[in-house]
């Protein structure tokens, strides 16, 4: 089966997409899938297209036997409406280009979501190579930036409508990260196939990266510091003020400190309010690859992962979840939902706190500052669960069985 990924976002650049859609990659390949990946030149989350592959159209490269073909973007650091929408449609663009004049005629053309845009390339593309299209969805679009307010132009929203459900329709099934996003779809596209496509981790990629760096003495950090940590994207729908706003009541226990380690579109904003609330008790780190992030996970005492409290996210799991799992890392989780059933109630890997409830993730952080033994049954539940319900050879299985299935009834 030859095997195509439509995506904006993929290694080098940082973040879910990217680590997710190269795990998919590299499984289905073992599995004798031939896969091909079409995806822009790196440039997020910093939104400035890395050195390396400036003043290029197109650039082919080769990732552990996976071949790359990457295209032209325009690439700015604008919120405006309009840049925003100049990088999405000219992704949309030279992708179509590319993957006209690319000798690669795949079977399947599995599309990447958001940007929703990039569903238009994907679905000619699909008419032009005599493909079948998966369409997987990895955030509710535009449903989810509308309800954050990122989106408020009525027809643009109408129009986004109205092209998610068209490419719904036109796909041979619809994947989804959670169960929260595949109920969303079945209940508004009942006749579709959706499938809940698991994310999860690579364990032994994790257990290659050498253990011998001492993050934490490097860094002047105690070993009565008790380390708090979010590494991830610093965006609109994490709601990652209430990490400074609990910093602000945590002031009279000094060994308490949080790690802040990304970038994003709200890093400036949340470095003012650090300067306005005085806060030295909150710390802030650039961007930076896996394999150096992943010593800061391992010298932190407990992960601190939020989303804004907003009814679809109900059905979200961050994808951070999962690395922090898979380093025994105990999870303060301010989701409400799927993923606190999953993590919490049935992973026993941590503890909830209510989204944007500054109070009630400080009163949490006290008590597991004073009773630190219970961080390491946690950890050790969240690798277990980790390793019984996300193992992503079996996700890939299963992925690559129900095409067949799909394939052979259409």
């Amino acid at each position: 089966m030859k095997f195509l990924i439509i995506t904006q976002y993929f290694l080098p650049e940082t973040g879910a997409p990217p680590n997710r859609l190269f795990q998919l990659a590299r499984r289905l390949k073992r599995l004798g899938v031939d896969v091909q990946v079409l995806t822009a030149m790196p440039n997020y989350p910093e939104m400035k297209v890395q050195e390396a592959y400036r003043g290029k159209f197109y650039h082919r490269e080769v990732i552990e036997d996976i071949v790359v073909h990457r295209c032209w973007i325009y690439a700015a650091s604008s919120k405006a409406m309009v840049p925003r929408l100049l990088n999405y449609f000219s992704f949309v663009f030279t992708s179509m280009l590319v993957g006209v004049y690319k000798p690669f005629r795949p079977e399947i053309i599995f599309c990447e979501s958001p940007p929703l845009f990039l569903g238009i390339s994907a679905y000619l593309l699909t008419k032009i190579k005599s493909a079948k299209l998966i369409f997987n969805v990895s955030d509710l679009w535009p449903e989810s930036a509308e309800k954050l307010g990122l989106v408020k132009n009525r027809l643009l929203l109408r129009l986004s409508t109205l092209l998610e459900g068209f490419l719904y329709r036109h796909s041979l099934m619809v994947t989804g990260q959670t169960q929260g996003i595949i109920a969303n779809i079945s209940a508004r596209f009942p006749e579709q196939k959706v499938h809940w496509l698991k994310n999860g981790v690579d364990l032994t990629d994790l257990e290659a990266i050498p253990a011998t760096i001492n993050w934490r003495k490097s860094e002047g950090f105690g070993t009565d510091d008790f380390l708090l940590l979010y590494a991830g994207i610093l965006g609109h729908a994490q709601g990652l003020e209430v990490i400074l706003q609990a910093a602000s009541l945590l002031t009279d226990l000094p060994e308490v400190k949080f790690l802040l380690v990304g970038s994003g579109p709200v890093r400036d904003q949340l470095l003012k309010m650090k300067e306005e609330m005085k806060l030295e008790n909150v710390l802030f780190y650039e961007n930076r690859p896996k394999p150096e992030v992943i010593p800061i996970v391992r010298a932190a005492d407990i992960a601190v992962i939020p989303l804004r409290k907003i009814d679809l996210f109900k059905g979200a799991i961050p994808s951070k979840i999962f690395e922090n799992l898979a380093l025994r890392k105990p999870i303060l989780l301010g989701v409400e939902g799927e993923a606190k059933d999953l993590i919490i109630t049935q992973g026993k890997a941590g503890w909830a706190f209510e989204p944007g409830n500054a109070k009630e993730l400080a009163d949490q952080i006290r008590f597991l500052f004073k009773h630190r033994e219970l961080l390491a049954e946690a950890g050790n539940n969240g690798l277990e669960f980790l390793k019984k319900e996300f193992d992503l050879d079996k996700v890939a299985r299963e992925f690559l069985d129900m095409i067949i299935e799909r394939r052979h009834a259409s």
